[in-house]
């Protein structure tokens, strides 16, 4: 039997190709997503190894226990005396400390570089990090960037940039170099510029430091440095060995890669299962189109086991050696990755030393020959069941023509799409939440189920549709009408396929436009305004150490505080004849031992008509002079109507509680009237924020320029434009779709090699009928058209309920999670989606189509 299943193999080699294939392609995602993993995990982790263990001990500031009644604290930092009992130790040979702090660095354009002043410190001569470029600063005029800040700046070794004090004056360095910090976030992502200690300290206001590195000194190991550090900053700090330090980074970036691994492993997986599903198909059609030869061996003396044994080994050996090339192939993708996808979890982001595991190689072989084996299980065993002498008396299909669908078929399809919908109704029924996806997710596959149940009813019926369009359309398309249907059960299972695919990209599009449809609908309520102007989030004393009184950004608790706008700013807007209204905002907080409360007021807005929100209770018309509006989370049971107490300094005033807000609008905290406001804080003259609306017949960039004069002389003034936010916002999604979108794409090419391999074989099977077509005049050109249809129609079914349950699914998922969702169909895409499928369709057909045009009309009649 084993040369038997040998000798059929190498006669009927192309029968597996497209099998080959779709197993190939699935085991290469697995694989190069096991190999591209284990490649950025062993990169970052040598990135931070590499960086930790150049000291031997690592001591950091001790987080102070969190009181929940106070308000934020100063981070904490160690002082002079610390570095210096660490390095008078003897096992102690040299040990510095790193002054941190933030500092403003104007970019190209003059303009203030993030969202935040980027990190500022001083490395000393023991520290963790080194210049991947250049040098490090040798003096007060020069200074190095992270790689990532001198990236997004354009600025290079050599350049001149400009960097703001924390009086705000204006201090040019040169960029002596550039500083690695991959293996940190907080510095990759926020930016970051290296000085000498004395200039850190003077740019940025920072005493302190926030970390202390010590090298061990001759004789003494690592831990008995650590050791020493810790007893000598005993309640101050903890205290690690380098190696410690950098397995802790290293296993706070495992999950940032255990996250990507399991992302990419679910789309692979998916493509595993449609490969599945075409094998399941494959072997099916093949089985059933050897049922002659499979009864001939049983009369010849082979028992049914070996039968069955025979199609299993059939089926291992085509997937083990698919899978080998699909390992090879995935070694091939991670090797890409590895070039150019280094970085995505905190890498270096230059190409990275390939990893192979063996769990990789393994797991790509036993994924694709299980996977193939089990879906021949099915088939092998239809292939036993089939007496001797029926299956010699019987065609090759004549078994497979049965059109019906039994009852007990039909009511297990019918049951799970009742069950589906009671999934999506309990979903929908409570507040959204995120176990509504989750509950969504086991509705679609329930769904999935009544499809593959019932996909034989629905492709008849459906193809019955089509077929009052296409039956007039002239004889080709009323002959692949009628193909389509011959065997309902083959087509279905093609079909489903694809409508995996079609499913899942459909719904992940439905959610994406409908997630910017809500977010753009809740922009334009909540901040009914065309630009956003504030001032760059600053950091006052960023490790505890004191400022001068004038010091911009100053807060007398030591933390951040966001600048104000210029008084400058406002004036120059309300004199534009570009701006209907400026608005702005000032905040406050009032601080005592029970209390941490964020106060606003609003000047030149009316708070019912100009700032969006979502009332609980009340009415933002009755604002006014000793009344105050509540956010939800401020409220503490208060409502309209009732009498509100705020704690000042002057003792406890009671207001009379207009309105309470949801926490989601521009309305937050305690608002107070600007009376009330300036009568609690006299000293607030200037604004946080300010909202411009431009006038309604103002030229677009006329606003944007007047808005551009204003800030000019500011470089710390930030401006959001809404629509720009709404921009960005939507690009955020299509990044995100399109990559989604590339990851399925994958699964859906295997599909086509399905629908393409069901074609050739039961082209194969139908050759004399082709013949004898061909022989009562209907031409090569016809016969292709027949075919092409035919594929077509199948494509377009499978696509059509795809993207029916992808939107009623996209749709439910996303209602289930977030509030007030607007649905949105993106109908472009899903015409794009059609079109793909009417394209797969004639793909599929093409090689199928010219074989049987080719094929010779008496050479087919006279064959078996």
């Amino acid at each position: 039997m084993l040369r038997t299943t040998l000798a059929g193999l190498r006669l009927h080699t192309s029968r597996y190709v497209t099998t080959a294939l779709a197993i190939l392609l699935g085991v290469m995602f697995v694989s190069g997503t096991m190999v591209f993993a284990d490649t950025l995990e062993s990169d970052y982790e040598s990135s931070v190894m590499g960086s930790a263990t150049s000291v031997d001990a690592i001591a950091v500031p001790q987080e102070p226990e969190v009181d929940p009644e106070a308000g934020p604290q100063p981070p904490p930092v160690l002082g002079e005396e610390d570095l210096n009992r660490v390095q008078d130790l003897p096992e102690v040979a040299e040990a510095d400390g790193r002054v941190e702090g933030q500092a403003v660095l104007l970019d190209s354009d003059g303009r203030a570089y993030g969202m935040t002043p980027p990190a500022a410190m001083s490395l000393g001569e023991v520290s963790r990090f080194s210049a991947s470029e250049g040098s490090l600063p040798s003096g007060g005029d020069e200074l190095a960037l992270s790689t990532s800040t001198a990236r997004e700046t354009g600025f290079e070794a050599g350049d001149t940039v400009t960097v703001l004090d924390p009086d705000r004056e204006e201090r040019e360095f040169t960029v002596s170099g550039l500083v690695e910090f991959g293996i940190d976030p907080a510095y990759s992502f926020g930016g970051a510029m290296v000085m000498d200690r004395d200039t850190a300290e003077e740019m940025t206001g920072a005493t302190g430091y926030v970390e202390i590195d010590a090298i061990a000194a001759e004789g003494h190991t690592a831990q008995e440095t650590a050791d020493a550090v810790s007893a000598a900053l005993a309640g101050s700090a903890d205290v690690q060995t380098g190696e410690e330090f950098g397995l802790d980074m290293a296993e706070g970036s495992g999950a940032d890669t255990q996250m990507l691994r399991t992302a990419l492993l679910l789309f692979a997986f998916i493509a595993m299962f449609v490969a599945g599903i075409v094998i399941y198909n494959t072997f099916a059609i093949i089985i059933a189109q050897r049922q002659r030869e499979m009864a001939l061996l049983r009369c010849v003396g082979a028992k049914r086991g070996q039968v069955f044994g025979s199609v299993l080994a059939e089926s291992s050996i085509v997937g083990l050696l698919s899978s080998v090339l699909g390992v090879l192939a995935g070694v091939g993708i991670g090797m890409l990755g590895a070039r150019y996808g280094n970085g995505l979890v905190g890498g270096t982001g230059g190409p990275a030393e390939l990893v192979i595991t063996p769990t990789a190689v393994i797991s790509g072989l036993a994924v694709g020959t299980v996977v193939t084996v089990l879906s021949a299980l099915v088939p092998a065993l239809r292939a036993t069941r089939v007496s001797p002498l029926a299956a010699l008396r019987t065609s090759a299909t004549s078994g497979a023509l049965d059109k019906r669908t039994g009852w007990l078929r039909t009511a297990v399809g019918a049951a799970a799409f009742t069950v589906s919908a009671l999934m999506i109704a309990l979903a929908l029924s409570g507040e959204p939440s995120t176990a509504g996806p989750v509950i969504v997710t086991g509705a679609a596959l329930i769904a999935f189920l009544g499809v593959v149940v019932l996909g034989p009813l629905l492709v008849r019926g459906l193809v019955h549709l089509a077929g009052l369009v296409l039956r007039r359309v002239g004889v080709a398309s009323k002959l692949a009408v009628d193909n389509s249907t011959r065997n309902p059960r083959r087509a279905a299972t093609a079909m489903i396929a694809l409508t995996v695919g079609a499913t899942l990209i459909t719904g992940y599009s439905v959610i994406s436009s409908s997630l910017e449809t809500t977010m753009n609908n809740m922009l334009e309520e909540q901040f009914p305004v065309d630009y956003q102007i504030s001032s760059q989030f600053a950091m006052a004393e960023p490790t505890g150490g004191e400022q001068d009184e004038d010091s911009a950004g100053e807060s007398d608790d030591g933390m951040p505080q966001a600048e104000t706008v210029p008084e400058e700013v406002r004036s120059a807007l309300s004199s534009s004849p570009s701006v209907a209204q400026v608005m702005s905002q000032r905040t406050e907080y009032i601080d005592d031992e029970n209390t941490h409360l964020m106060v606003n007021s609003y000047l030149g807005a009316d708070l019912a008509t100009d700032m969006g929100t979502d009332l609980v209770s009340g009415d933002l018309e009755d604002m006014g002079p000793g009344r105050v509006t509540l956010s939800k989370g401020y409220a503490d049971g208060h409502t309209a109507g009732d009498t509100y107490t705020l704690p000042t300094e002057d003792g406890d005033r009671e207001l009379e509680v207009a309105a309470v807000t949801e926490d989601t609008g521009q309305l937050y905290g305690v608002i107070l009237d600007p009376q009330d406001f300036g009568q609690l804080f006299p000293e607030r003259t200037e604004d946080d924020m300010l909202f411009v609306r431009g006038a309604s017949d103002a030229d677009p960039s006329e606003l944007r320029t007047a808005v551009n004069d204003a800030v000019e002389e500011h470089p710390t003034v930030q401006v959001a434009s809404m629509a720009e936010t709404k921009n960005q916002f939507s690009e955020m999604l299509d990044i995100a779709f399109y990559t989604i979108a590339a990851m399925l794409a994958l699964a859906i090419l295997i599909a086509v090699f399905g629908i393409s391999n069901t074609m050739a074989l039961s082209v194969l099977e139908r050759t004399r009928e082709s013949a004898l077509l061909r022989a009562l005049g209907l031409s090569r050109a016809q016969l292709r058209r027949m075919l092409s249809v035919e594929a077509v129609l199948l494509c377009l079914i499978g696509a059509l309920i795809g993207i029916t349950l992808g939107v009623v699914f996209g749709w439910a998922a996303g209602a289930s999670a977030m509030p007030n969702m607007i649905l949105a169909v993106p109908l472009a895409q899903v015409g794009v989606f059609v079109a793909v499928a009417v394209v797969a369709g004639l793909l599929a057909s093409i090689v199928p189509a010219r074989r049987a045009a080719r094929t010779s009309i008496t050479g087919a009649l006279a064959g078996e």
